[in-house]
């Protein structure tokens, strides 16, 4: 198998759609990312996979803390932003969770300090302490094949 279909194969497993933030220095940083997973229960963790060389990951070490923002449907500019495939004019307004910085309207926010990291390829699995959440309702921004798309919505019947 080439690069390309190993990365065609597993763009074919759906998943929701994230922006990583830390703010180190007095600077917010953010990533668009799907490599995400809850861990355990107790205690409190979950990981994140980010790639080596990934400006990112300096971030995330000098700072020793993150969050986890899972995108809602309406949030595909934020997504697009972070991942670098779009520009904005604008600054991007964080909140705070646990002083750790989180988007506004993100279906779940994320607040973590870093427990361990694991080099594992051309990646670290960065394993985060969660230290709080914020959730809300909505439908999430999802990520397969290389497009965004969303979920129809759930559809119950009474029987």
């Amino acid at each position: 198998m080439n690069d390309r279909q190993f990365r065609n194969a597993m763009g074919s497993f759906a998943t929701g759609v994230t922006v990583i933030a830390t703010e180190s220095n007095g600077d917010t940083h953010g990533m668009t990312a799907n490599a995400f997973m809850s861990q355990s229960l107790n205690p409190r963790l979950i990981i994140i996979s980010l790639k080596e060389d990934a400006y990112m990951l300096t971030k995330v070490k000098e700072s020793g803390q993150f969050s986890v923002n899972i995108l809602s449907e309406e949030q595909q500019d934020l997504s697009m932003i972070f991942a670098g495939q779009k520009k904005s004019d604008k600054e991007i307004d964080f909140d705070y969770l646990d002083g750790k910085p989180v988007l506004p309207g993100a279906l779940a926010q994320v607040a973590c300090n870093v427990k361990s990291e694991y080099v594992e390829g051309d990646h670290t699995l960065l394993v985060g302490q969660v230290t709080d959440i914020h959730f809300e309702d909505g439908e999430p921004l999802i990520f397969s094949k290389g497009k965004y798309r969303t979920l129809e919505k759930a559809v119950t019947t009474q029987s």
